[in-house]
């Protein structure tokens, strides 16, 4: 079987379907039209498919016809509250919103990737679960867990996952891949900051909330610079700021808000609780008080099993026309983290900066482009994996 020939076979199809889901997109738990036209597709292909999955998620289970493992295919569905600025024949259509991360190419290459697999089922060992899974983009609770809460990894249960993720800073064709943690658990904390307000002409009868504020943002810095091992990778950032109503009041609080990036879940217990410390002890200091909150559910450190990626690089490898490249752990976070922690497995990146057709912005900026001559590759190297693992229990 060419997986590569049958991707470029359906190409024009997959780039269809990609501006399609390009033109329409939704925001986080909002992904109603994605859903139909994702399931529209997938059962065009004699998939059958479960709708309404974790929220607006879909699942297509492709059951082979010679016994094998169980290898489940994820792409994310949701878009960002971005209004596009790429100059492309095929803009946005819903005001502020965009597909400003590749979730669209995702989905495009999952169901190139389904056609291609439902196309030699006569072939295929084991079953294939494609997992369309929205609200990745939330950050807290998001779209994995619940539908994993639904059953995705079980019945029958999946002995290996795999997600492909489009990079924006990675030259076209190229994969990336790492064992081990490869992204962020991605924290976010809100800090409410509460003192005396008052007129900005006499601070020294108030508690001045926007001072301590200021005092806080530089604490904090200090966690990473003099708290942490310096060799562990954390990132803590304030990207909200918000107090007072006029120039001469003084106001009564302040909130902060922000993120830690950690890659190891000893250091993520150790920077929150640090958080909480730095920020309580500077408040305390200039006669304030503070409370500290962090999102419930927060994603884990995405985390690639090294077994798995290791054979699975070798199958990448075989892809006319790519390169596979080892990378070093980003901190970005990825629902994907919590598919990992049910079944081994890998999450990996596909290049597609091309600066000869303008595709030069990174992932989550309003001119991000995408060359779309990768998408052939993405949708080869999600059927390959599929195939090849499935049979594993074949080969031994």
């Amino acid at each position: 079987m060419d997986f590569l020939a049958e991707a470029k076979r359906i190409e024009p199809e997959i780039i269809k379907n990609r501006r399609a889901l390009h033109q329409h997109p939704e925001l986080s738990y909002h992904e109603s039209w994605t859903s139909k036209f994702i399931s529209e597709r997938v059962e065009a292909l004699g998939i059958p498919v479960r709708r309404g999955v974790g929220g607006n998620g879909v699942v297509g289970t492709l059951k082979g016809s010679k016994e094998g493992k169980v290898v489940a295919l994820r792409a994310d569905m949701d878009a960002l509250p971005v209004t596009e600025a790429a100059e492309v024949d095929f803009k946005s259509k819903v005001d502020g919103v965009m597909h400003a991360c590749g979730h669209d190419t995702h989905m495009a290459m999952l169901i190139g990737a389904a056609e291609i697999l439902s196309g030699i089922r006569e072939g295929l060992h084991g079953t294939v679960k494609f997992l369309f899974q929205p609200a990745e983009e939330h950050g807290g609770r998001g779209g994995a867990l619940p539908m994993i809460e639904d059953g995705v990894m079980l019945d029958p249960k999946v002995d290996y996952v795999f997600g492909l993720h489009i990079d924006g800073d990675r030259k076209a064709g190229e994969f990336g891949v790492r064992a081990g943690p490869v992204m962020a658990a991605p924290d976010t904390f809100k800090i409410r900051i509460e003192g005396r307000g008052g007129h900005g002409s006499a601070p020294h009868r108030t508690i001045d909330p926007v001072y301590i504020a200021a005092n806080v943002i530089l604490g904090l810095q200090g966690i990473s610079a003099r708290m942490v091992d310096p060799v562990r990778p954390f990132v803590i950032t304030v990207g909200s700021v918000h107090s007072g109503t006029k120039e001469n009041i003084i106001p009564d609080y302040a909130v902060l808000e922000g993120t830690i990036r950690t890659l190891d879940e000893d250091t993520r217990r150790l920077a929150k609780r640090k958080v909480a410390g730095v920020v309580g002890g500077i408040c305390r200091s200039f006669g304030g008080s503070a409370e500290v909150e962090f999102e419930a559910d927060a994603y884990p450190v995405t985390i690639n099993d090294p077994r798995t990626t290791e054979q699975a690089v070798k199958i990448l490898e075989t892809i006319r026309g790519t390169r596979v490249k080892r990378m070093e752990p980003i901190l970005g976070g990825e629902d994907f983290s919590r598919f990992l922690q049910k079944a081994p497995g890998m999450f990996y990146f596909l290049g597609a900066a091309n600066p000869a057709k303008g595709c030069v912005y990174p992932n989550h900026s309003s001119k991000f482009k995408v060359d779309e001559d990768v998408l052939k590759y993405g949708a080869a190297s999600l059927a390959m994996l599929a195939f090849e693992f499935g049979r594993e229990g074949a080969r031994r």
